[in-house]
């Protein structure tokens, strides 16, 4: 019979122009660090989330993102609560260098969230 390895740990990886510029960018974004032996990656200092590396890659950023991070800052809230809390974080980030995209508003099925942009045009959902 063969053993199946149960995976532990996922790395995010991002391919960009400026890995250490973005990694700096999402480290504020998560409150995370840098990881100690390489300015081109960042870890969540309670060791808690994955740990995001920033590859360079020669071409630029060309189509919509397949996978991107929801960052969940409105979880449990509802309403004026969370419409509040999604525009202080966009807020915040924006003075970081983020971009804001649609503001998708509560349907009846899912909550309201707000679409960002990173510094390198990479689409991410606060939510």
């Amino acid at each position: 019979m063969t053993s199946v390895r149960q995976v532990r740990q996922v790395q995010v990886t991002f391919d960009c122009a400026d890995p250490e510029r973005l990694a700096r960018f999402w480290c504020e974004v998560l409150g995370y660090v840098i990881e100690p032996d390489d300015t081109t990656a960042c870890v969540d200092p309670n060791g808690v989330g994955p740990r995001l590396y920033f590859q360079q890659v020669p071409e630029g950023k060309a189509v919509k993102n397949r996978v991107h991070l929801d960052v969940r800052v409105g979880t449990g809230l509802v309403g004026a609560e969370r419409l509040a809390v999604l525009e202080s974080e966009s807020a915040r980030l924006v003075a970081l260098g983020a971009a804001r995209g649609d503001l998708l508003i509560a349907d009846g099925v899912n909550e309201s969230c707000q679409n960002m942009r990173d510094i390198e045009g990479n689409e991410f959902c606060l939510d």
